[in-house]
């Protein structure tokens, strides 16, 4: 059994521990950090229950699966943190997502690529039509934020109207992208993700019963632990001296991404910078594309206003990790500098989010 194995076993102590802690009433603070060490391995194994079953249904099938499941662990804490009425959080978590994956872990990926192999080379194309997605994203979050900043007394419902509608455009691309990527351009994507899954296949045929009988647990016990994790953040963070922008941007997108984030940078280092990439770029596609819009529409289901009118703040951290991603992304080559470069920017961000004062309905 692999050391990775094994620490993700020791982690499930901690989905009875997070239980007690809450039942026996230990305390917020050791509840949260309960739940959210045993989201960690959960989310690991939803992952990896994924990859399982794309290996066997084929690359359009599993293509949809991964797309829906990529981000299913953070949807779910993000859907419980809707319903618990915490907007803010939400779209801090949002906004985290989108920075971390395109600058923590691309970042991380590059350096520790870089440092094995003097240079990577991915697919130019596949990173400029992720930049240009990603560019409608930063539009899409810019407008209703605009919109609230430059008229005067502006209505909840109108912003709640006019994210909806860009919510739909937003998910209509979403699908776009899938179309193109797994059907007419194909091609282009199969460079290290052909080669991965013959390697897959060559190895082992995966049991779809057993590792979808794996999904469904997980994604229960992950419903869960997002429970306990939510009920507990507000008073959590504010023991560790943390506000609610800076736990919602930097600590919930880490705690649902780690095992991705693990995924990314592991196939980096094997000198697959396009299946790293293709993880990297396309988590935060998926967050910016889909779970947005879809907790938006959830947002309205539940009665809570959740829109697409970001802190201006959150806004300008995700189009400066948009903008220097893309710069970094499209000559199609990496080194170790150029993830140093995107590791300092998210160091920077995170700082300037820690250093944030507490907004007025924030934490």
């Amino acid at each position: 059994m692999s050391t990775k194995n094994i620490i993700f076993l020791v982690l499930l102590l901690f989905i009875p521990v997070s239980v007690a802690a809450h039942f026996l009433e230990w305390g917020e603070l050791i509840v949260f950090i309960t739940a959210g060490l045993a989201i960690l391995p959960l989310a690991a194994w939803m992952g990896a229950a994924t990859e399982e079953i794309a290996v066997v249904v084929g690359p359009t099938l599993g293509g949809l699966l991964n797309a829906t499941f990529g981000n299913a662990t953070e949807l779910i804490i993000a859907l419980v943190a809707l319903k618990a009425g915490l907007v803010d959080v939400v779209k801090a978590s949002i906004t985290g997502s989108i920075i971390g994956n395109l600058l923590l872990v691309m970042g991380l990926s590059m350096l520790l690529g870089g440092l094995r192999f003097k240079e990577q080379t991915f697919q130019p194309i596949v990173a400029r039509v992720n930049a240009a997605a990603m560019n409608l994203a930063v539009i899409a979050i810019l407008l209703p934020t605009a919109m609230n900043y430059t008229s005067q007394g502006i209505g909840e419902e109108t912003l709640q109207n006019l994210s909806l509608a860009v919510a739909v455009i937003l998910i209509f691309v979403y699908a776009l992208t899938l179309l193109f990527s797994m059907k007419t351009h194909a091609y282009l994507y199969e460079v290290g993700v052909a080669e991965n899954e013959a390697e897959e296949l060559a190895a082992h045929k995966p049991n779809v019963l057993l590792w979808t009988g794996v999904l469904l647990v997980c994604t229960l016990f992950v419903a869960v632990e997002s429970e306990l994790l939510v009920d507990s953040l507000e008073v959590a963070t504010s023991q560790l001296g943390l506000t609610a922008l800076f736990t919602g941007v930097i600590l919930v997108p880490i705690i649902g991404n780690a095992a991705e984030h693990a995924t990314a940078i592991t196939v980096a280092m094997k000198d697959k910078m396009d299946l790293s990439l293709s993880v990297a770029v396309g988590s935060s596609m998926q967050i910016a594309l889909f779970v947005a819009p879809v907790l938006v529409i959830a947002g309205w289901i539940f009665h809570q206003p959740m829109d697409l009118d970001f802190n201006p703040f959150e806004l300008v951290a995700v189009a400066v990790a948009v903008l220097i991603a893309n710069s970094i992304s499209s000559d199609g080559k990496s080194n170790w500098l150029e993830g140093t470069l995107l590791l300092a920017a998210y160091a920077v961000l995170g700082f300037a989010f820690y250093f944030h004062p507490v907004i007025e309905g924030m934490g």
